[in-house]
């Protein structure tokens, strides 16, 4: 009998409890402009003030008038393009509010290799012979090894 009478108590509890994780979660992607990481602008990297020096620094690289950060930083098919945002998204997220990330910010493994087969793509005619010629190698080369300022400009 006393069940009977907690069921309708922890209905409205857990009911009110979803309420608020869905309006914390709506005003905060409200706030922090969800949306605009939907995009393909430029524009929505630098909501996180973090980026600035990268925006800044894209726009004076060779790659500004080709290339937008979604070219080189996100998988070119749908679904990985999606849910390599949403990983990203996450992890930027918890980096920020818990402000455990280094100085200056460095990309991740997993970043790397797609910011390397974005490269390999676009300039497939230039990176055949060179990567037929490390084949040898047990290491991958990633471009920006070598080229780190094309996309985000000369290093200060």
């Amino acid at each position: 009998m006393k069940f009977i009478r907690l069921a309708p108590a922890i209905g409205v509890l857990l009911s009110s409890l979803v309420g608020v994780l869905i309006g914390t979660g709506g005003y905060t992607f409200y706030y922090a402009e969800g949306g605009s990481y939907l995009s393909n602008d430029p524009k929505a990297c630098v909501n996180c003030h973090i980026m600035r020096g990268a925006y800044d620094d894209w726009q004076h690289s060779s790659h500004h008038a080709v290339a937008t950060c979604n070219d080189c930083h996100v998988p070119h098919d749908l679904v990985g393009k999606y849910w390599t945002k949403l990983d990203n998204g996450y992890h930027h997220s918890r980096a920020f509010t818990f402000q455990d990330f280094r100085e200056p910010i460095r990309i991740r493994p997993a970043n790397l290799n797609v910011l390397n087969r974005n490269c390999v793509q676009c300039h497939s005619e230039l990176t055949a012979l060179i990567r037929h010629a490390d084949s040898a190698s047990s290491e991958p080369t990633h471009c920006v090894r070598c080229h780190d300022s094309v996309g985000h400009g000369p290093r200060r």
